[in-house]
């Protein structure tokens, strides 16, 4: 059989395609690259969104502004100076994107000023914490991303 230049651009073609869907299928079937969406039901957080930029420019106004530090001990959050402990309520987020089944929250109830979160909890790794806090009526938010 003689191949002229126009079967020869067929083959070509179709040796491409073949090429282009080998890549495809396999990458849609390796476990190495299935990566979670960042949050589950993304378009209902996005209806909150406004909160949480009015509470991040309210924690920005404190005088004395929430720290989030590596201890021995873990990683240790304090709250600011001038507020009464006892009287803060909310949770503190932590939130690996590489597996989220390592996400977990804690609510905060504190005796004072600062909290602890124990190393054995944390994984060597970038986390994204989120520490959301309301204070005589006034929420306020932080967030920040930190190897640890």
């Amino acid at each position: 059989m003689k191949i002229n230049w126009g079967t020869g651009i067929v083959l070509a073609f179709i040796a491409f395609i073949g090429f282009i869907l080998f890549f495809v299928v396999r990458m849609n079937m390796d476990d190495r690259a299935n990566h979670d969406l960042v949050t589950e039901e993304y378009y209902k957080n996005e209806l909150v969104f406004q909160k949480e930029i009015d509470a991040e420019k309210e924690a920005n106004t404190l005088p004395f502004p929430l720290e989030i530090i590596r201890a021995e001990e873990g990683l240790q959050i304090l709250f600011p100076k001038d507020m009464d402990p006892t009287k803060i309520s909310g949770t503190v987020s932590l939130y690996r994107p590489s597996n989220k089944h390592l996400d977990f929250d804690l609510p905060l109830s504190l005796s004072n000023a600062h909290l602890l979160i124990p190393d054995k909890r944390l994984l060597d790794g970038r986390w994204d914490i989120k520490v959301n806090w309301n204070y005589q009526g006034k929420n306020y938010l932080v967030k920040k991303s930190m190897t640890y």
